[in-house]
């Protein structure tokens, strides 16, 4: 079935091929269909589990329906079944004034931060803080928003004394992680945890001996496979939402929790390099 089904209603489609679907691939519509929206915010990980699959069964089922891979078929089945004003803001109605809108999203991110909290083990921040600070370089690495995420953990790094790095072009990652050594220390930033270009990379770090530590928001997600620590950030996210401020938020408070663990078990050598740092730019104020 090689047919372009944009437009298509996939729920209407699913249905409509389900008794050509093998008994596996069956097992995945079962899922999708007794859940569709948890299913936008799954991996494929997840939903290979809830069906009781393999990865591979999924990947199989949705190019049955005529799409590309996963993702693909996600981001048409969110958009059967979020319409615009929730695409864009969430559980913000149109009808919503300023001030309720102000008081939701606010909410919203309030609760992500609670919920960032409640899945953030010890013993992974435990690892992750240990690696940081016997790190001889750390970078910092993530495509797309995550990028965006890397640039500011480098930068937060840099100031407190380290040897920080960040990139967010794929080929760039990738050379960076030809190149690393037991001494260097990698922090995949992922809230998918299922961005190719990243895992590909974080797989060659992997195998140069680097220590890997991976922010993600799901679990289970394929670059947890590659990590030494593994931080999760609560934050969910449908392909409509990609680079949602309420994951970016998530994702600093981890980083925010990091630095600051980190700057207080040096804290003589990260006063210095505040200190350092912030007369280095101090005739650039006015």
């Amino acid at each position: 079935m090689e047919q372009t089904l944009h437009g298509t209603h996939c729920m209407a489609l699913l249905q409509s091929v389900y008794p050509s679907l093998s008994p596996a691939e069956q097992k995945v519509a079962d899922a999708v269909l007794k859940d569709a929206e948890q299913t936008v915010y799954s991996s494929v990980t997840d939903l290979a589990e809830n069906s009781g699959v393999g990865e591979t069964t999924v990947i199989r089922f949705c190019r049955k329906l005529g799409f590309r891979g996963f993702q693909e078929f996600k981001l048409s089945l969110a958009q059967e079944l979020v319409g615009p004003s929730r695409q864009v803001y969430g559980q913000v109605q149109e009808e919503d004034d300023l001030a309720t809108m102000v008081q939701k999203i606010t909410l919203q991110n309030k609760q992500a931060l609670m919920d960032t909290q409640s899945l953030l083990q010890e013993s992974m921040l435990e690892r992750a803080t240990n690696a940081l600070l016997a790190g001889r370089n750390l970078y910092f690495f993530g495509v797309g928003s995550s990028g965006m995420t890397a640039m500011d953990a480098e930068y937060r790094f840099m100031r407190l004394g380290f040897q920080a790095h960040f990139a967010c072009d794929a080929h760039v990652i990738a050379m960076h992680c030809s190149l690393l050594t037991r001494a260097d220390v990698v922090v995949g930033i992922s809230s998918s945890g299922s961005t190719k270009d990243l895992v590909d990379a974080v797989r060659i770090a992997k195998e140069k001996g680097a220590y890997i530590i991976c922010l993600t928001s799901h679990a289970r997600s394929p670059i947890t496979q590659y990590a030494n620590a593994v931080l999760l950030s609560a934050a969910r996210e449908s392909p409509l939402q990609g680079g949602a401020f309420a994951s970016k938020v998530a994702q600093i408070h981890v980083l925010d929790v990091l630095a600051t663990v980190v700057s207080m078990r040096k804290r003589e050598e990260t006063f210095a390099a505040m200190e350092s740092t912030a007369k280095a730019v101090l005739d650039k104020l006015y």
